[in-house]
């Protein structure tokens, strides 16, 4: 399992989506999510709130939903 955040949940939730071979990321200085609509969404890599996991699992989920 690669690191894509120092979050455990937010690495979790990548990993998992990345499971699905629609899914794709591309690594830089901040990775960047790609869903299978072609919509992206930047991976908090070092997040400072402790609602960060929830706020990165909603916007998945509005992606998923488009």
């Amino acid at each position: 399992m690669k690191k894509y955040s120092n979050d455990k949940n937010i690495n979790d939730l990548v990993n998992y989506l990345l499971k699905d071979r629609e899914w794709k990321i591309r690594r830089g200085r901040h990775s960047v999510l790609t869903a299978p609509s072609g919509r992206k969404l930047t991976v908090p890599g070092t997040p400072s709130d402790y609602r960060a996991f929830m706020n990165f699992k909603l916007d998945v989920r509005r992606l998923q939903g488009l």
